[in-house]
């Protein structure tokens, strides 16, 4: 039996994550342990454009059980800058429609009537044998989880195509590490606005937390199993007026080639896209203009 979900919330926009926030200590490559510094140099625009993605769930309808079919669509684009003016970059956008639901806890005959119809279904559950019933929050969680990989996908294959094609700097919004072989391209520079994990620790959180506008932290390795490592610092776009977070992003460039004087120049970089500001979005003390314009040409268009 399936029941129907008429008008459900965007699962995005749902507190779903179990993770607190937490603090990881890094490895130092820039000196014995983090410090604060200014980059040597006045700003300057070195950007050639900008490379976002959008992504939107939502809970159709519920199987018996309670689990979840979930609508996830997602897009991706480069906008390239010209002129003070962003156009598209050929080959863009990316953008995949499809159904989210765990195949081994649905109906076999949904699954295959679905399909008959031309609907991609992906499976949440990667093709794993049910482990008995599942929580139907857990199950939507597992979606919104695909679906963010979704985007992740369609993001990295375009970093990858820039990388491979152009020769001009890519500002990524979010990390880099995640993004193949972009991660290991001098081109590719990733731009943290989130911090729910610190590389920090109890002795050096302060170095980063008292940041002056355009001042940058030292470099440090960021590195996991799954991911490639990558150079890493925190840079200071605005003074915080009270709040740690205001106005403070985390870089990510590639960590072959890294030296103090290349993270001073991508800081300067960085630093030159604070203007024009990207408001009326709420996150414009950290945002790029080009990035907003990511997001408005791919909510346009791909919706």
């Amino acid at each position: 039996m399936v029941t129907q979900v008429t008008g459900g919330p965007v699962l995005e926009r749902l507190s779903l994550d179990a993770d607190p926030p937490r603090l990881e200590e890094a490895t130092a490559i820039e000196g014995a342990a983090l410090a604060a510094r200014r980059p040597e140099g006045e700003p300057v625009a070195g950007f050639a454009a900008f490379l976002d993605g959008i992504q939107a769930s939502r809970v159709l309808a519920h199987w018996e059980g309670g689990v979840p079919v979930v609508h996830g669509s997602v897009a991706a684009v480069v906008r390239v800058r010209a002129r003070r003016r962003l156009t598209t970059w050929p080959g863009a956008p990316l953008v995949s429609r499809a159904l989210y639901l765990p195949e081994a806890l649905a109906s076999p005959s949904l699954v295959v009537a679905l399909r008959a119809q031309g609907v991609e279904l992906v499976d949440t559950l990667d093709g794993e044998a049910p482990r008995g019933p599942r929580h139907p929050l857990e199950l939507v969680a597992l979606a919104r989880t695909a679906v963010q990989r979704r985007r992740e996908s369609l993001e990295v294959a375009l970093a990858e195509a820039w990388c491979s094609r152009e020769g001009a700097p890519l500002f990524v919004d979010g990390g880099i590490s995640g993004a193949g072989r972009a991660a290991r391209h001098p081109l590719a520079i990733g731009i943290v606005k989130s911090h729910r994990t610190l590389y920090a620790t109890s002795e050096t959180l302060g170095v980063v937390t008292a940041l002056a506008a355009g001042e940058r932290t030292t470099a440090f390795a960021v590195s996991s199993p799954r991911r490639v490592a990558v150079a890493s610092w925190y840079l200071r776009l605005r003074e915080p007026a009270g709040d740690p977070f205001f106005g403070l992003v985390r870089v990510e460039a590639a960590l072959e080639g890294f030296d103090a004087a290349r993270a001073d120049l991508i800081s300067r970089w960085v630093l030159a896209e604070r203007a024009p500001l990207a408001l009326p979005d709420p996150r414009w003390s950290t945002m790029a203009y080009g990035i907003r314009d990511c997001e408005e040409y791919l909510r346009a268009t791909a919706g």
